[in-house]
């Protein structure tokens, strides 16, 4: 399995892993379907939302 890098797009991301989406919707990002997030990158969006990228990067490592 791919591994989830800060520098992919929400969109690829639950291509490659679909799981990670409760994760995100945890975090509080709640449009994962909207066109602006099919092409922000989750660090991007992590600074949007006011979110620590490496907390959240570990929440999703924790996966597996």
């Amino acid at each position: 399995m791919a591994e989830i890098t800060k520098d992919m797009t929400i969109g690829e991301i639950l291509s490659t892993k679909p799981e990670v989406a409760p994760v995100l919707m945890d975090a509080g990002m709640h449009c994962l379907g909207c066109p602006s997030a099919q092409g922000e990158t989750l660090e991007e969006a992590a600074m949007v939302h006011g979110m620590d990228i490496d907390a959240l990067m570990d929440k999703i490592a924790a996966l597996g």
